[in-house]
């Protein structure tokens, strides 16, 4: 009769096991076609959104700026005209064209020139100047072309003092609307890698669940096993996805210098983009964990969509907690959303732009992965008692079962 196995070598180790599942599922789907093609559609929309931004920012710089037509008297058009020349040193001026007095009959017929790219008609005398055009465009040039004409009634650019400028490098409120402006940048960032990436490992369990594959691991090895090993081959393969498209992303940025309209993060570049990554991974295994507990319930596809939409109402809602709560850095609100685990990646990628402190990070990190252990853990019980209720005994393994059966005979 065969010896029984001992009890203590029934199973593989918990992080032993999850390393096996997390090896096995990262090399099938980083080699499968599925991929692939995953792979390419961000790729695309990338390169079409860079295509877009460079060929809008070419059509703005060779946009002609609009011009105002000066329909005045010709004495009073050439000191109106020598007036603009005098100023245009001093003050934001539009640019002009004096036009025949005559032209102002059909101020219109001006308007109306695509050629000539007017914006308004300046008709009348310089004592009572009048301003034709839309309502936007002639409220917004009324005091400059009152300041034209004023000078070119009489004062002269001497007349007006130099002023002398002392710029500052940058104020408080500057700054802090700067980081903000980052901080929503990198919230709404990690909220769309978040979502677009968690979804895989709900339809892989549920792939490998009616395949029967899932039951046979979860005879072999510890639920708690499987449940780590696919949230972390799965964070694998997001951070694959992450940096081909990082590195098209990162390529566009320098063609174009898009990143210099952001402001530096509050703790620089470099530890931003090293949290930025730590957030993500959190995030990422945070609702991954419920994915996988509402994908190992779900028996099929069409049930996945189903059920996971109320774990999406509750992506979006926390987005909109963090995006809510950044606006006032130390308020409850934000206390809040920096505990409660499902929100705490994306207030922390915000107060990470706008406050140098690095110490909250660590904390905030080390609560997270306690959150993540605790999620998966519920996850993995959940499915044992809804799931494998007519299975074997978990805590006896596949290697238990065979030396029992062994000992039958």
């Amino acid at each position: 009769m065969t010896a029984p196995l001992p009890a203590n070598r029934s199973r593989l180790p918990l992080w032993r096991a999850a390393w096996v599942i997390a090896r096995r599922d990262f090399t099938a789907i980083l080699f499968s076609k599925a991929f692939l093609f995953f792979l390419i559609g961000p790729l695309f929309f990338i390169g079409i959104s860079g295509a877009a931004g460079a060929l809008s920012a070419q059509a703005v710089g060779n946009a002609q700026n609009p011009r105002l037509a000066v329909a005045l008297s010709v004495a009073e058009g050439r000191a109106f005209a020598a007036a603009h020349a005098r100023l245009t040193d001093l003050v934001r001026l539009p640019e002009i064209e004096v036009v025949d007095p005559a032209e102002a009959d059909d101020p219109d017929g001006l308007l109306d020139d695509g050629e000539r790219n007017f914006g308004a008609v300046l008709d009348g005398t310089l004592a009572e100047p009048r301003l034709i055009g839309t309502e936007e465009r002639i409220e917004d040039w009324s005091g400059r072309v009152a300041l034209i004409a004023a000078e070119a009634s009489g004062a002269g650019a001497a007349d007006y003092p130099p002023v002398a400028l002392a710029p500052t490098a940058v104020t408080v409120a500057s700054k802090r609307s700067a980081n903000s402006a980052t901080a929503t940048a990198g919230l709404t960032l990690l909220f769309l890698l978040t979502m677009l990436l968690a979804g895989m490992v709900m339809s892989n369990l549920v792939e490998e669940k009616g395949n029967k594959i899932i039951e046979i691991l979860a005879a072999a090895i510890p639920m708690d096993a499987v449940f780590f090993g696919k949230l972390f081959a799965m964070l694998a393969v997001s951070f694959v996805g992450i940096a081909i498209w990082g590195s098209a992303a990162g390529a566009i940025v320098v063609v174009t210098g898009a990143l210099d309209g952001f402001a530096p993060p509050a703790v620089g570049w470099p530890a931003f983009g090293a949290l930025f990554l730590a957030y993500f991974a959190m995030a990422y295994l945070l609702i991954g964990s419920i994915f996988l507990a509402i994908g190992s319930m779900a028996p099929t596809v069409r049930d996945v969509q189903t059920m996971s939409m109320p774990a999406t109402i509750l992506q979006l809602l926390v987005f909109f907690l963090a995006s809510f709560a950044m606006t006032d850095i130390g308020s409850a609100v934000e206390l809040f959303a920096v505990a409660f685990p499902l929100s705490s990646p994306y207030a922390m990628v915000a107060r990470a732009a706008q406050e140098p402190a690095l110490w909250p990070h660590a904390l905030a990190l080390a609560w997270q992965v306690l959150a993540v252990i605790a999620f998966v853990r519920f996850g993995a019980r959940l499915f044992r008692r809804r799931v494998m209720k007519s299975g074997p005994a978990p805590a006896r393994g596949g290697r238990a079962l065979l030396a029992r059966l062994a000992r039958r005979r």
